[in-house]
């Protein structure tokens, strides 16, 4: 029988523990306070307490679930992920969309299973409506609307929206499977300075799917309602409700000879499922922890994160992040990244602090972007390819896999790498055998230019539109023709100067520039 460590045994980790021996998969709790060990110890006397995480680590247990304060959640995670142990962690899974990516590359890379906390995803009645919706019950899906309020249960570590929304996103997220491509979200602190009390966020997903959650601890009744709308019937669910029925209505709005009509069809009750949630969450843990966990994995978690920082950015009046459907989970995007809803950044992608990537561009599997990037329409960056800071790269080109390029680099409008000297469709040529290029600082290309694999292009040269580089260019080199000859040389800044003896003063920055040996040294 597998055995599960409990880390953290508060507020919520208790019912991991209670309900993890109910299962007769409690296999240890570890905590840091010594009373909470001292209460498991009475309450389940067959069952070890640790007050070091290293301890339990090293205690031959099959998995652990993490139930400590959020903001160590990143920390406790890596570390069981990396002593080689799947690990369950409770909502959320990191305080950051970012940190999130990180935990989910390191699964990868320890070859652990990682999931989050989810716990709405394991509602009988959710996995009923997932069923309903992804057999076409109610037709396509229009619009899904949330409802959870209450008064009371107020928080002041966190505002209501990151306490009570990522319930009602992670069953948007599962009910749709894709991400949203717009988020918009308004919301009110009225007990305290910064804390928000209510908020209300509309989510515009693929296929114009709405979804709006409004969620509260201010408001006078308890409710904890989803209903899900289709062209066929509709679904609503009330977990609040003293029944806690899930209902199908038959109705809907027909068009018939050009005028909108209401239909009115049967209500039906659905039947479903009484195991707790709780109890389906762990047994789902516990079952494929050494497989593959795909329901609440780390995919889910890191796109319920960015939806509430996209959402927090709005209510509390930051600038709001761009959010794209097609971002891959495990792909690092720093702070302040645009990405364009038509673009595509695959697995294993790096993209450092306010790069923008444009209408149509793809970033491929394993490739690095630096800060303050600029890529253009319909951009194409290879896989593993590694790219500086403040590179501009202009529409339509590629970056194939072999090439590099530095900080500061400018890329023209339609330029051309390649990476194979000896193309050949019939007898095509592995990765080993592209040749590497390398564009050093500062260089520029013009539009058209195609530069031959197998050269480096020097620090702030050069390079004319539609020019053929076909060998090395030096440093601060003026490149142009067919192939590429040197006529001169440049400035940091782009001025261009000729002389073999003697010293140019650039008027643009100062500096001195003078030329040695065939090289130019600047002052």
């Amino acid at each position: 029988m597998p055995k599960i460590c409990v880390v953290g045994g508060g507020r919520w980790g208790q019912n991991h523990v209670r309900t993890l021996d109910g299962l007769d998969f409690l296999g240890g709790v570890c905590d840091v306070s010594q009373a909470s060990l001292e209460k498991y110890a009475d309450l389940y006397p067959h069952v070890p307490g640790y007050s070091s995480l290293d301890d339990a680590l090293g205690a031959g247990f099959d998995g652990f679930t993490v139930a400590t304060p959020a903001q160590t959640h990143f920390d406790i995670a890596s570390k069981i992920m990396r002593a080689g142990f799947p690990v369950l962690v409770e909502k959320p899974l990191a305080l950051s969309s970012d940190e999130a990516r990180k935990l989910y590359a390191i699964s990868k890379e320890c070859e652990q299973q990682l999931m989050v906390g989810h716990l709405m995803l394991f509602h009988p009645a959710i996995e009923k409506i997932k069923q309903l919706v992804d057999s076409g019950k109610i037709g396509k899906v229009q619009y899904i609307y949330s409802n959870r309020i209450n008064l009371g249960t107020v928080r002041t570590e966190e505002n209501i929206l990151w306490s009570f929304a990522p319930h009602d996103i992670s069953i948007f997220q599962y009910l749709l499977g894709t991400r949203p491509l717009e988020v918009v979200s308004r919301g009110g602190a009225h007990l305290q300075p910064g804390v928000h009390d209510s908020t209300m966020t509309i989510l515009r997903y693929p296929g114009n799917v709405m979804c709006h959650n409004y969620v509260s601890w201010l408001h006078p009744f308890k409710e904890h309602r989803i209903v899900v709308m289709g062209n066929k019937g509709m679904l609503r669910f009330d977990d609040s409700s003293e029944d806690k029925a899930l209902l199908f209505y038959e109705r809907g709005i027909d068009w018939i000879n050009g005028e909108p009509i209401k239909r009115e069809g049967v209500t039906e009750t659905l039947v479903y499922g009484d195991e707790q949630p709780l109890t389906a969450e762990l047994n789902y843990f516990v079952e494929n922890m050494n497989k593959k966990i795909e329901k609440a994995d780390g995919q889910n978690a890191i796109e319920v994160l960015e939806i509430l920082e996209l959402a927090t950015a709005q209510i509390e009046g930051a600038e709001e992040p761009t959010l794209s459907a097609n971002v891959a989970a495990n792909a690092i995007i720093g702070k302040g990244v645009k990405i364009h809803e038509s673009a595509y950044v695959d697995d294993g992608c790096v993209i450092g602090d306010k790069t923008k990537v444009w209408h149509y561009s793809h970033v491929q599997q394993n490739a690095s972007i630096g800060t303050n990037c600029s890529l253009g329409q319909s951009v194409n960056i290879g896989s593993g390819v590694k790219i500086g800071n403040d590179v501009r790269i202009q529409n339509n080109v590629s970056v194939f896999e072999g090439v590099e390029i530095e900080d500061y680099v400018f890329c023209g409008p339609s330029m051309t790498f390649t990476n194979v000297l000896n193309p050949r469709a019939k007898y095509p040529v592995g990765v080993e055998k592209y040749g590497k290029t390398l564009v050093k600082e500062g260089a520029s290309i013009g539009a058209n230019a195609t530069i031959v694999c197998g050269n480096t292009i020097g620090c702030y040269a050069f390079i004319a539109a539609g020019a053929v580089v076909t060998k090395d260019v030096p440093d601060y080199a003026f490149m142009i023709g067919v192939p590429a000859r040197q006529q001169g040389w440049v400035t940091e800044t782009g001025d261009r100067f000729d002389l073999d003896v003697g010293e140019f003063v650039c008027e643009t920055s100062g500096k001195r520039y003078s030329v040695e040996a065939g090289a130019v040294v600047t002052r």
